[in-house]
């Protein structure tokens, strides 16, 4: 196996000292920087055979970049291997890296259970509010109530009601298994590529995007951020949900028009949200969804569980391993 130099250009997320680095230090020189501003990455890049990044954008410009200042340094065929330390791959232009000789690879399904695990986290919030009536026993309001049982917010049982998938992924189909043990019905919306065969082999109903909308009391976006799926969720589309309805979002954040969802919510034309991500992140001041109501937003960690991280480091190394060794895996293209 060919040794080779390893910059982390944000190291921090995956591991915040918590994850030991060495199935990436057994394979070379490797340096680890907790995060890169972009005015430092073509530095800390440049000169290096392998590139990982979990959300430090390597766009067209800055590889083309990276490429020139390897030159001036007298090493033109340095930067063969970009590893993402994610599944999603949009913050590198693979189109750019393939040009320039690199091979970008992903991590596809480390967190399913931990994603899916979120989803439901989410949805139960926004129907049982354990952690509403958690934090009002701490301040004193059950001590000083004259029932011996009171509620800050209706509860809502899920068992009989439909549950909508939008995108019948691993993490997808994880969900539905995980829904219909709490005895909910099951439905999902017809892939939007025709092509696709149904990997539940009929198991759960397929109908068009729009029906899953109208009928479902909980609908969970589980599909990729493309330009066919940005602004997916759309004043249309949440025109035909119920308006006792739960929308779910673990995927990314532009699925949403954010300012639409908030409407919805404001005038009373959805139940609730459950948002583990958003179109910017961190999110801006004046995003609407931070001051809507009945919306629950969690900072982008449905994957981040200690277990789906351990998982993550080991097969990110094993990509790069085995791309040393001639045989790379789980190419993006």
């Amino acid at each position: 196996m060919t040794s080779c130099r390893i910059v982390c250009l944000d190291g921090w997320t995956l591991s915040p000292d918590d994850l030991p680095w060495t199935p990436f230090q057994e394979l070379g020189e490797l340096v680890v920087h907790d995060r890169t501003p972009a005015d430092q990455i073509v530095e800390r890049a440049a000169g290096c055979d392998a590139i990982l990044t979990n959300k430090t954008p390597l766009m067209a410009p800055t590889l083309a970049a990276v490429a020139q200042r390897n030159q001036g340094l007298g090493k033109p065929n340095f930067l063969r291997y970009i590893g993402v330390l994610a599944t999603g791959y949009n913050i590198v232009d693979v189109s750019a890296a393939k040009r320039g000789g690199a091979v970008v690879t992903n991590v596809p399904a480390y967190s399913t259970a931990s994603v899916a695990q979120h989803v439901l986290a989410l949805l139960l919030e926004l129907t049982s509010h354990v952690g509403e009536h958690g934090r009002a026993v701490r301040s004193g309001q059950w001590v000083a109530s004259p029932d011996f049982s009171f509620t800050l917010s209706p509860l809502v049982e899920l068992a009989g009601k439909t549950f909508g998938i939008v995108g019948l992924g691993e993490i997808g189909r994880q969900v539905a298994r995980i829904a219909q043990a709490m005895g909910m019905r099951v439905i999902a919306a017809q892939s939007l590529r025709p092509s696709a065969s149904d990997p539940t082999g009929g198991a759960i109903p397929r109908l068009p995007l729009d029906e899953v909308l109208t009928q479902s009391d909980v609908v969970s976006l589980h599909v990729p951020l493309t330009e066919q799926t940005r602004g997916l969720i759309n004043a249309g589309r949440l025109a035909r949900m119920k308006p006792t309805a739960y929308l779910i979002n673990t995927g990314r954040g532009s699925l949403v028009d954010e300012q639409a969802l908030a409407d919805a919510l404001a005038q009373g034309r959805l139940g609730g949200a459950g948002m583990d991500v958003l179109s910017a992140e961190p999110p801006k001041p004046d995003n609407p969804l931070l001051t809507a109501p009945r919306c629950v937003i969690t900072p982008h960690v449905a994957w981040a569980s200690f277990e789906a991280r351990g998982r993550l480091m080991r097969m990110a190394a094993e990509n790069l391993a085995a791309f040393l060794t001639g045989h790379p895996q789980n190419v993006v293209s």
